[in-house]
């Protein structure tokens, strides 16, 4: 009955206010060892969470998805896992569990975020240190003057810097947004810092560099949209980020994440390549075109599978709800779980803040890469945040992302509030999922208010 209690105390009504930013901003088998035991729960999630798992099942019952799972957590109550559907389409294919795992994409760059900061922490890195200092192909950058019609350039003003790459106001591109000449020149060098399919991955493995440090030197021939810390546009800062990661920790990028976050957090279901082992689990990626749903990235030949070309830093994880909801209750205590510290407290407060550079706001980006808009809101390291606490909404502080499969999360370190949903479809815009999720996990809190 404790469960109970947290809940009639107010706990899911501050998860419910917290979850109204995410409208703004946009089971592992039993038999495999290392699973993590869910909490034993007297009481069904569907009964504590009636509108949402109605939600859910209605979805799949409306063939929308396949399936879906959500992570809601207030403090240190447990883990609530609402589910629906099953992993895929495939005849057979097994339920959705909190251990299920999801291409999460630009859901990483929140997991390299973080791990920069570490390195803060560590005074081995400084916001505002030049990134030539670590990559000294960025020492003399240009910018286009032109950059839809033409890669003619100019010096840059001033140089790019630690806080740039974690903000994307660096000046760099993206192949997702970025247009015209410019795009042309990231195709044609294979600045495509992403996987879809295998059928994609063996055209784009014919381009791309092989290595972080090939790639951060090849990017770095390129001009910028605009000079640094002058403007906000998504980009590949995060993947830069990971060189700069490499470099500052002197270890890889994947081993730095591995030893400083994913370890210690004991987050076991985060991978930069999905063992073999593993891909009973793995979930089916879709494409829609119109109603039609069709298998884009199929879970037996999925090119998760294989080991990619460097770890992108910015789009390259597969994870599980669990997992995910592991590292937001890390950021969401202060930067410990279970009693193992792995950041200060002063780092997540930092990290979680507005580090845009002065005269610099965050507008937003589309819904369909998976990212946040919404008014009340800077961004922070590798996330959106929001600037002042709301009346009966989320706090100052609560740090969010998504990704472009239609995966979303929040953390509000302040009201202590978290939750993650995992999906697998493109575009991530199909259907309105945040604002969905959100007027249910309201309308659960309606209740337990009456």
């Amino acid at each position: 009955m404790k469960l109970v209690h947290w809940i009639s105390t107010g706990g899911l009504i501050a998860l419910a206010a917290a979850t109204a930013y995410a409208q703004q901003a946009q089971p592992r088998p039993a038999a495999l060892s290392q699973a993590r035991p869910a909490p034993r729960m007297t009481i069904p999630v569907k009964a504590l969470l009636p509108a949402t798992t109605t939600l859910f099942d209605n979805y799949v019952a409306r063939n929308t998805m396949p399936g879906i799972v959500g992570a809601f957590g207030v403090g240190n109550g447990p883990t609530l896992f609402p589910s629906a559907g099953r992993i895929s389409d495939d005849a057979g294919a097994p339920a959705v569990s909190p251990d299920s795992l999801w291409r999460v994409y630009s859901m990483s760059k929140p997991i390299t975020g973080m791990a920069a900061m570490m390195l803060i922490e560590d005074g081995k890195l400084n916001l505002d240190d030049p990134v030539s200092k670590y990559i000294p192909a960025f020492k003399d950058m240009k910018v286009a003057t032109s950059p839809d019609t033409s890669l003619a350039s100019r010096p840059a003003t001033r140089p790019i810097t630690i806080r740039n790459l974690l903000t994307h106001t660096a000046g760099l591109g993206y192949s997702i947004v970025t247009k015209g000449a410019l795009l042309k020149e990231y195709e044609r060098l294979g600045i495509l810092p992403a996987s879809v399919n295998a059928a994609m991955e063996e055209k784009m493995r014919l381009v791309r560099p092989t290595s972080l440090e090939a790639f951060a030197n090849r990017v770095a021939t390129l001009p910028l949209i605009a000079d640094p810390g002058t403007k906000w546009s998504y980009s590949i800062g995060l993947d830069v980020m990971g060189r700069v990661i490499e470099v500052a920790s002197g270890m890889s990028f994947e081993r730095f994440v591995q030893t400083r976050l994913f370890d210690p957090l004991k987050m076991k279901s985060s991978f930069w390549q999905v063992p073999q082992s593993e891909v009973g689990r793995l979930a089916t990626n879709y494409a829609f075109v119109g109603d039609t749903r069709t298998p884009l990235d199929p879970a037996a030949t999925s090119v998760f599978l294989q080991k990619p070309s460097f770890p992108y830093g910015g789009a390259g994880l597969v994870m599980s709800a669990r997992d995910y909801d592991r590292f937001l209750h890390m950021i969401q205590d202060g930067g410990t779980l279970d009693g193992v510290r792995v950041m200060k407290l002063e780092t997540i407060a930092l990290a979680t803040s507005n580090l845009l550079p002065a005269g610099v706001t965050y507008g937003g980006v589309s819904g369909g890469t998976g990212g946040t808009k919404g008014s009340n809101m800077g961004f922070g390291a590798g996330g959106s945040v929001v600037l002042e606490t709301m009346p009966n909404g989320p706090g100052k502080g609560t740090y969010a992302w998504g990704g472009a499969a239609g995966t979303v999360a929040w953390v509000d370190p302040l009201k202590r509030t978290r939750g993650n949903v995992m999906v697998n479809y493109f575009p991530a815009d199909r259907i309105p999922l945040r604002e969905d999720v959100v007027a249910a996990l309201q309308q659960d809190a309606a209740r337990l208010r009456r």
